[in-house]
């Protein structure tokens, strides 16, 4: 039974990347996002760059040369090496954010949408009240109580992101429960958790797993907003931190394009990155939307 279980993920894999290699979003968002991690995971050793060191008698807003291929910024700092430990901070911070808010989503939405009670209303009057509430002001006040490291940030965009991912686990909760397999686990005596557990997780594991990739997109600009306005963290260079120094030193007005052109591209090239693998997995995931 193992072997034949074995047999039908191995055939399912391999659908599923022969449709996501035939689909052209899912590509270039699949390269842009290898291009990237491939960066944050080998740019430090191809090039070796200490944050907390300032340019070695560099220039500050040193335009790019031969030393600095893309310039020093507002404290004699080389921006290629700011841009590459950045990825490793923006991307550490946007996956671990989206699986806190994955997970909390998920268990919300299939218990709301099981138990279809007292405690499913109570989930959702609770999912209705941070989904009502400014996203950017909750943050920024959770920032500024839990401070401003980067383990508080992934706390803070886990825990306010993960609303709308219930409703969504909800509505397909809500559907599954209704299928005659459903039905056959219930008469044969099998409990809530195992219901939740082995028959409804498996059939909504597909939509939360395109939807992540969406989240992800989202986790990454909520930090670098967070990080813009301030509120990430100095000790840790990232994207978003970047662009704030950027800003304070008044880089765009002195035509130091060098300094927010680079982290501002990198952040828009991994949103959309994101984003074209999260319509393409939708589209190969999601049955009515194959013939779209």
């Amino acid at each position: 039974m193992s072997d034949i279980r074995s047999e039908i993920r191995n055939r399912k894999l391999v659908q599923f990347l022969k449709s996501l290699k035939s689909s052209k979003m899912g590509m270039i968002g699949a390269v842009i996002l290898v291009f990237f991690l491939l960066l944050a995971v080998f740019g430090p050793i191809i090039y070796p760059y200490d944050p907390q060191v300032f340019g070695s008698g560099g220039e500050v807003m040193n335009p790019p040369s031969s030393e600095h291929p893309l310039g020093t910024d507002d404290m004699g700092r080389d921006v290629l090496g700011s841009l590459i430990s950045g990825a490793r901070v923006s991307l550490l911070i946007g996956v671990l954010a989206t699986l806190i808010s994955m997970v909390v989503g998920t268990v919300l939405g299939i218990l709301a949408g099981y138990y279809d009670n007292k405690l499913g209303a109570l989930i959702m009057r609770f999912t209705d009240f941070f989904l009502v509430i400014p996203w950017l002001p909750l943050m920024l006040v959770l920032a500024a109580i839990l401070g401003t490291s980067v383990w508080n940030i992934i706390l803070v965009i886990g825990l306010t992101g993960w609303a709308g991912t219930t409703r969504v686990v909800r509505a397909q909760t809500l559907s599954i429960k209704e299928r005659p397999f459903i039905e056959r686990a219930v008469a044969i005596g099998s409990d809530g958790k195992h219901i939740m557990v082995k028959h409804i997780l498996p059939n909504v594991f597909p939509l939360v797993f395109a939807n992540t990739i969406l989240v992800s997109a989202v986790a990454i600009l909520s930090e670098t907003t967070l990080s813009f306005l301030g509120m990430g963290d100095p000790t840790r260079p990232s994207w978003g931190m970047m662009l704030h120094y950027a800003f304070e030193s008044g880089a765009a007005s002195i035509g130091a394009y060098w300094f927010f052109i680079p982290p501002g591209l990198a952040v828009v090239l991994v949103v959309l990155s994101f984003t074209f693998l999260g319509y393409a997995f939708d589209e190969i995931l999601n049955p009515k939307l194959k013939g779209r």
